[in-house]
């Protein structure tokens, strides 16, 4: 998942108490990234205000991506606007085009703003920067990776140590790893690719290894009747209605233990 920590500013609200002065902020971030994480989150807050007394960060469980982005734009209508969220990179051209969100660059105006700025792994900005501004910084970046089961491939008497390096040997591999019991039903697929919730990631990882992206750099354009692009969709759809290496239709994240 490409995750971006993405500054709201449109509409920018800071609640100020003559008595306290405590400036008040809204962060929200998804359940998708609960568990371990949410402490994690819970010590950047913690240690952000023991370092800063006169900042309050309001952190906010909103849901999954798709609710994050939703509850976000809503509480900015309502005159109460979160100011960061964890959003998708993807989201960018949306809060764009709705006029909703501000560059980095406007409010990083001291060298050590700018220095922190240019910190990161340009790799990792390029998709939170449009038209040489900077909306979204990263944060819990997300990489798809592929992972064997050194164990099945000596029982399929394939070498442990020399994973698939082309969708032939993927395909041929799989066929070899499927393990059926004595009625003939799947007890083990080949490969197993998740295709519920945010689909398009996997899609955009065949795709590109097919060499076509799915869209272009400005995000106003798709790629999706190229070639390329078609035949890396069949070649995932291939698996498990040609191949029969995947169960057909969808794959659930979570059973990718099995």
């Amino acid at each position: 998942m490409k995750n971006l920590l993405a500054a709201i500013f449109i509409g920018f609200v800071t609640a100020v108490s003559p008595a306290q002065a405590v400036t008040e902020l809204t962060f929200y971030y998804p359940i998708a990234v609960g568990g371990p994480l949410t402490k994690v989150v819970d010590n950047l807050v913690a240690g952000f205000q023991k370092e800063h007394p006169d900042v309050k960060i309001n952190a906010v469980y909103a849901g999954n991506y798709d609710d994050a982005r939703i509850k976000a734009l809503a509480a900015l209508r309502a005159g109460q606007p979160a100011q960061m969220s964890v959003l998708f990179s993807i989201d960018i051209y949306e809060l764009l085009e709705q006029d909703v969100i501000l560059p980095f660059d406007d409010i990083a105006s001291t060298p050590a703003d700018k220095a922190w700025l240019k910190s990161f792994y340009p790799a990792l900005m390029a998709n939170g920067t449009y038209k040489g501004k900077v909306y979204g910084i990263p944060f819990q970046r997300s990489t798809i990776v592929m992972y064997w089961n050194k164990d099945a491939f000596k029982e399929a008497g394939l070498d442990p140590e020399k994973p698939p390096a082309s969708w032939n040997e993927m395909t041929q591999m799989a066929a070899k790893l499927v393990k059926k019991d004595a009625s003939g039903n799947v007890s083990r697929w080949g490969v197993m690719v998740p295709s519920t919730g945010y689909a398009y990631w996997m899609f955009q990882a065949f795709a590109r290894e097919n060499g076509q992206d799915l869209m272009n750099r400005e995000g106003n354009q798709t790629n999706f009747a190229h070639p390329d692009v078609v035949g890396a969709l069949q070649y995932w759809r291939d698996l498990g209605a040609k191949y029969r290496v995947m169960p057909e239709g969808t794959v659930e994240w979570g059973t990718l233990r099995q």
